[in-house]
C-alpha cells in the first residue's frame, strides 16, 4: 500500500511517500480502506521523537481515520465488510496510508449523509471536547466555560459543544480573525491574549468570580494564568500542551481556590469506556443533524502532501482541522 513513512526523527519535510507493508490483522481488529485521515498535534510530536509513544522505525504516522471496512478479524461481530467507520488506529499510528488497522472497540459508524472528510474532522476533536466537558468537566447550564486555543480543532469543538450544553462561552485565541471564527460558532465573549491581559479580562467578564470550567489544550503561559483565574468549585481541564511547554502548578492554588485539576485523555477513555464513547457520539450526531455542531475543515491535502499539512499545524496556520484525503 502507499503511505507516508517516517524513517528518521525530524521535521515533516523528512517524511517519505512510498510503498509500505500492510499490518497483520488481529482477531478483534478491522482493516479500513482509508478515505480521510485527521492531522493532529501528536502527529507532529511522534515524527520528532517527542511523544510518549515511540514506534519502531520505519513507521507510518497518523492515528485518526475514516473509511470503509475491507476485512474483519475472526472475533469482530459489531461490523461487517462495507461499513463506513470513523476510528482510531489500533497502535496509535499507521493512519496516513491507503489502509489502516483499527480496534473494533475504538470505532464508531459514520451516520448516513456524513462524508469521510467531515467524519475525520469530528472524531478526535469533538470526541475529546465532549468527553472533556461532559464526563470530566461536568459543565452545567449557565456556567462559564473558557476555551484556550479556541480556533483549533478541539477548541472550536468545545466552543460549539459548550454553547449547545447551555454554557456561557469565552473564547481565547491570538488573533481577531481566529476569534471571529469562534464567535461565528457560538462564543459569547472573546479575548485576544496577544494584545489583552488575559487575567484582567477574565475578571471583567466574570465580575471577579473566575471561570467555572476551563478547557486548556495549550498549556504554557495560558495555563499559568488560568490556574489563578478559576472560580470556587471550578474545573481546570488539562487536555494538552500545544504551546510546547508543560507548565508546573503551585498546588496551593488548588487548595486555596477550591477548584479541581482534571486530566482529559480521550484516547484512554475510548479504550476503557467504549460504550460511553459510543453514546457520546450518538448525542453529537443528533446535535450535528440539528445544526448545532459544524466542524471547520481549514484545508484538505492529498495523502502525498502530508508534510504540508503537518507544517501548517506546527506553524499555527490552522483553524479547525486539516485533513488528508486518499483517492
Amino acid at each position: 500500500m502507499r503511505a507516508i513513512i517516517c524513517k528518521e526523527y525530524g521535521s515533516p519535510d523528512r517524511l517519505v511517500f512510498g510503498e509500505f507493508p500492510c499490518a497483520p490483522l488481529g482477531p478483534n481488529e478491522i482493516r479500513l480502506r482509508v478515505h480521510a485521515a485527521g492531522v493532529n498535534f501528536p502527529d507532529t510530536l511522534i515524527i520528532q521523537g517527542k511523544y510518549q509513544l515511540t514506534p519502531p522505525m520505519p513507521f507510518v504516522p497518523g492515528f485518526e481515520v475514516a473509511g470503509k471496512v475491507i476485512e474483519i478479524g475472526q472475533k469482530v461481530v459489531r461490523f461487517k465488510i462495507g461499513d463506513r467507520l470513523m476510528a482510531l488506529t489500533s497502535s496509535g499510528y499507521g493512519g496516513f496510508a491507503e489502509e489502516a488497522v483499527i480496534d473494533s472497540e475504538r470505532a464508531v459508524p459514520i451516520p448516513h449523509g456524513m462524508d469521510y472528510v467531515t467524519s475525520a474532522a469530528i472524531y478526535t476533536a469533538y470526541g475529546t471536547a465532549y468527553h472533556a466537558l461532559v464526563q470530566r468537566g461536568k459543565l452545567k447550564e449557565g456556567e462559564t466555560l473558557l476555551v484556550v486555543g479556541a480556533s483549533g480543532g478541539v477548541g472550536l469543538a468545545a466552543v460549539e459543544i459548550g454553547k449547545a450544553l447551555g454554557g456561557k462561552v469565552i473564547a481565547v485565541a491570538s488573533t481577531d480573525e481566529k476569534l471571529q471564527i469562534a464567535k461565528d460558532h457560538g462564543a459569547d465573549a472573546v479575548i485576544n491574549y496577544a494584545r489583552e491581559n488575559l487575567k484582567t479580562r477574565i475578571k471583567e467578564l466574570t465580575n471577579g468570580a473566575g471561570v467555572d470550567v476551563c478547557l486548556d489544550p495549550v498549556g504554557g503561559d495560558a495555563f499559568d494564568v488560568m490556574s489563578r483565574s478559576m472560580n470556587w468549585n471550578g474545573r481546570l481541564l488539562v487536555v494538552g500542551f500545544a504551546s510546547g511547554r508543560i507548565p508546573q502548578l503551585p498546588i496551593n492554588l488548588v487548595l486555596l481556590k477550591g477548584y479541581q485539576l482534571v486530566g482529559v485523555y480521550w484516547g484512554s477513555f475510548v479504550t476503557h469506556e467504549p460504550v460511553c464513547n459510543y453514546e457520546n457520539f450518538q448525542h453529537m450526531f443528533e446535535m450535528h443533524a440539528e445544526g448545532k455542531l459544524n466542524p471547520v475543515v481549514c484545508q484538505t491535502y492529498p495523502l502525498e502532501q502530508a508534510a504540508f499539512a503537518l507544517n501548517d499545524l506546527l506553524g499555527r496556520r490552522v483553524t479547525g482541522k486539516v485533513i488528508l484525503t486518499v483517492p
